[in-house]
């Protein structure tokens, strides 16, 4: 039976499309005067990377911003490496990263020195959420097949595009503690990105892997080479992934949200984040922004900088008691 807290995870992290956009627009007017440097924190394929590299063309497209966003990947310690560096650059308006609850665990579970409070929160934009994968010529067609072979033989691995006690281990944690095992029995196999997890499902290195659904999106479809078992959403997404059935759907009463969103340089200048927060909120209602948004599976689940430092502090609280529970917390 899933746990109190990995339960708690499933209900508190819920998508807040609903959330209205708010802006300060009595803050003294900025706008960069050079290219901004958007970090992903990790190798090209995952899912900061996906994020990166989406709201920069869809800024390029739209032509909304004055300066060009400069997608790099900064990849190591599952963020670790990228945040050292960017906590160096303190107030630097010009340096954006993307971020999910890797912000939030690694540092939780020991393997980062800075955490969410060390940067400036900028904007959440979206929720994505997580997907089993297979090779399709795996004997596995649902999820309950796979964890009835990790069940009869625990050395099988999962692998997972975060480090352990990261966003990717505690969502199959969670998963199977939901579908009746013991959810520190998992043999979870981290890699440095999605992409370099999928290059080693692919490999036959792992039986399984555990990635974001829009940073799998565009690799199912019909000639696939992987096969998708389920994904932790309410309910089907859309695209590429409409055929995915849900964790729900197969009798395993699981969700997981991933959300992402962007932060800035520790002690930004609060006019550079009132900037970007008016930016990324005319980004969410143009066509090309939504276009890509169904593409992948995504949904939007704006918050402005207030609101989703608020929402960093919550999670914070709430992955404390789940890595507890896992015995990886290390604070």
């Amino acid at each position: 039976m899933i746990s109190p807290s990995l339960k708690r995870l499933a209900v508190l992290a819920l998508p807040m499309a609903a959330l209205a956009v708010t802006t300060n627009v009595h803050a003294e007017e900025w706008s960069p005067s050079r290219s901004i440097e958007f970090v992903a924190p990790a190798n090209p394929g995952g899912g900061w990377d996906t994020l990166v590299r989406t709201v920069s063309r869809v800024l390029q497209e739209e032509q909304l911003a004055e300066r060009n966003f400069a997608a790099i990947n900064v990849p190591g310690g599952g963020g670790a490496v990228a945040w050292a560096q960017i906590a160096r650059d303190s107030g630097n308006p010009h340096k954006l990263f993307a971020t999910s609850p890797p912000i939030i665990l690694v540092p939780l579970a020991g393997a980062s020195r800075y955490d969410h409070t060390d940067f400036t929160p900028v904007a959440r934009l979206i929720t994505d959420y997580s997907i089993i994968l297979v090779s399709a010529n795996a004997e596995y067609e649902t999820i309950n097949d796979l964890f009835d072979a990790l069940k009869e033989n625990p050395r099988l691995s999962v692998g997972g595009g975060s480090a352990p006690g990261s966003m990717d281990h505690i969502s199959v944690a969670g998963l199977a503690s939901a579908a009746g095992l013991d959810a520190s029995s998992v043999n979870y196999i981290p890699f440095s990105g999605g992409g370099d997890a999928m290059t080693n499902l692919m490999g036959g290195h792992v039986e399984a892997v555990i990635t974001g659904a829009g940073e799998a999106a565009g690799q199912l479809g019909e000639g696939s080479q992987l096969r998708a078992l389920g994904v932790s959403a309410p309910e089907r997404l859309t695209g590429s992934l409409a055929d995915v059935p849900t964790y729900q759907e197969q009798g395993v009463d699981y969700t997981f949200d991933i959300w992402r969103g962007v932060m800035g340089t520790p002690d930004m200048p609060e006019e550079a984040v009132t900037y970007y927060e008016n930016l990324f909120a005319e980004m969410l209602e143009t066509d090309g922004w939504q276009q890509a948004r169904d593409q992948l599976g995504w949904i939007d689940a704006y918050q402005s900088s207030e609101e989703f430092g608020d929402f960093l502090d919550q999670q914070k609280e709430l992955f404390s008691d789940v890595l507890s529970e896992l015995g990886l917390l290390r604070q």
